[in-house]
């Protein structure tokens, strides 16, 4: 460990105590002593100890005492208690009972010792950590960007809880923009694998011809091009996360290699002729509805109930608009500190206009709007003229028709999308007018759009229009 580990040593023989604190010293610790328990409290005030290494049988306060004077506390580090022989029933059950960390029995092995000393000092540190993302969640309504007091944020906090620290794949489905990858953060931070790497990786955005090798890596000379060994993803991740963003973009071979691989814990580079085990996490979000993925073809089946162990929706900001104002306030800081600037809060007209609004970005569409006006107002509160003019008073209606399926008039390279157009009723109308742009070529199309050539034809399958 980098930090130098501090030990505290409980025990009423002064030979004994001395003799351990010359050891853990000479392991490169710093240690403390104390002669029962009721000098380990008074220690404790002053020193902070990573571990506390006790004495059961001892005058004045035993042990045992000092275990439940810590656990009443409610800020016990942990605590490893030494047993003479005979004792091991008693240590065993000090151990259940008041939640000592371990024991060990007299003579004292040093090996052993000192490799407990490493793991319960490693287990206090994830525990601490824990305590204080857990308490985030619980009574501020957040971690780091995630923000949010409303009941289905709550339900997903409680649900971050329970899924980060276990092995489990998750699936995070919702729209574009509702902050997917950011839970998947959280996840890795909630884990034990937050001290190794956290690799994303978007299906969508690469070729089927290399999302293979970005994923499992690729030996020399394995395809045109591969001039040297490379790494994937699932190697850097080693011991980390790996976030699978778009997952129902990912070719239906590669989904059904990444299902050995979830099921083998295995991955074989191409052009390898061996296979090597990772330890790796698996998360992966898409913005489709899981079901309706695995129906249209999207998404395998069985690599569907494979990655749906935990699965975490994302509500669209139009419904959590509760949320807003914590969210705003949040990006603010951030924002802030971005570009140097000292905006404060939203007067309230603004807040009333963020209401109004139907948000078809979401989260993502509302730090962009505030990124603007932040930039803009410099300093103070963030005034309703320094909004796009979308949110002024005379463009705030909240119903309008929705967006026609016929592109607007020739020689117009503009997209107006009223105040009350769905997503999908945006997102078809900025397709259909983007390929009469591109005078119906559908790969310089997918390329304005930021989509493979493989999405825009599954959308053109789902609005009839996908003809040679």
């Amino acid at each position: 460990m980098d930090r130098i580990l501090n030990i505290l040593i409980v025990d009423d023989e002064s030979s004994q105590r001395t003799g351990l604190a010359g050891m853990v010293k000479a392991w490169g610790m710093n240690a403390e002593t104390a002669s029962d328990g009721s000098d380990a409290l008074e220690k404790l005030e002053k020193f902070q100890a990573d571990v506390i290494v006790t004495d059961l049988n001892m005058p004045h306060m035993d042990g045992y005492g000092l275990l439940k004077a810590l656990r009443e506390q409610g800020d016990m580090p942990p605590t490893i208690v030494l047993t003479g022989y005979g004792n091991v029933e008693t240590a065993l059950r000090t151990v259940h009972e008041m939640g000592a960390y371990w024991f060990i029995e007299k003579p004292i092995q040093p090996s052993m010792l000192q490799a407990l000393l490493r793991r319960a000092a490693a287990h206090s540190g994830l525990r601490n950590e824990k305590k204080v993302l857990e308490r985030q969640l619980q009574y501020k309504g957040s971690l780091g960007e995630m923000v949010g007091n409303s009941p289905r944020m709550q339900e997903i906090f409680s649900l971050l809880q329970q899924a980060g620290p276990s092995k489990a794949c998750v699936l995070i489905s919702g729209e574009s923009g509702t902050g997917k990858e950011l839970v998947a953060r959280t996840l890795h931070v909630l884990s034990p694998r937050r001290q190794g790497p956290f690799v994303a990786i978007n299906c969508a955005a690469l070729p089927e011809t290399l999302i293979e090798s970005e994923l499992f890596g690729h030996e020399k000379g394995s395809f045109t091009g591969a001039s040297e060994r490379r790494a994937g993803c699932f190697e850097v991740a080693q011991h980390g996360t790996i976030l699978l963003d778009e997952i129902g973009e990912m070719p239906m071979l590669t989904q059904a290699k990444l299902l050995r691989i979830l099921e083998d814990s295995k991955v074989r580079r191409l052009g390898g002729k061996t296979e090597f085990e990772v330890d790796v996490r698996v998360v992966a979000a898409t913005n489709k509805v899981p079901d309706d993925a695995v129906k249209g073809g999207f998404l395998r089946e069985d690599l569907f109930y494979r990655l749906n162990v935990f699965h975490i929706h994302l509500p669209p900001l139009r419904e959590r608009k509760d949320d807003i104002l914590e969210i705003a306030e949040a990006l603010i800081v951030d924002l802030n500190r971005k570009h140097d600037t000292r905006v404060s809060d939203l007067v309230p007209e603004v807040l009333e206009a963020f209401q109004r609004h139907n948000w078809p970005g979401n989260i993502r569409e509302l730090r962009n709007v505030l990124e603007r006006a932040v930039i803009i107002t410099g300093e103070g509160s963030i005034p309703l003229k320094n909004l796009p003019v979308t949110f002024q008073p005379q463009n705030a209606a909240v119903a309008a028709p929705a967006m026609p399926d016929a592109p607007p008039s020739a020689g117009d390279d503009s997209l107006h999308v009223p105040i009350g157009t769905t997503v999908e009723q945006a997102e078809k109308g900025l397709i259909l007018r983007t390929l009469e742009f591109t005078k119906n070529n559908k790969t310089r199309a997918a390329e304005i759009l930021g989509i493979s050539l493989k999405t825009l034809h599954n959308k053109l399958k789902e609005y009839g229009r996908d003809t040679p």
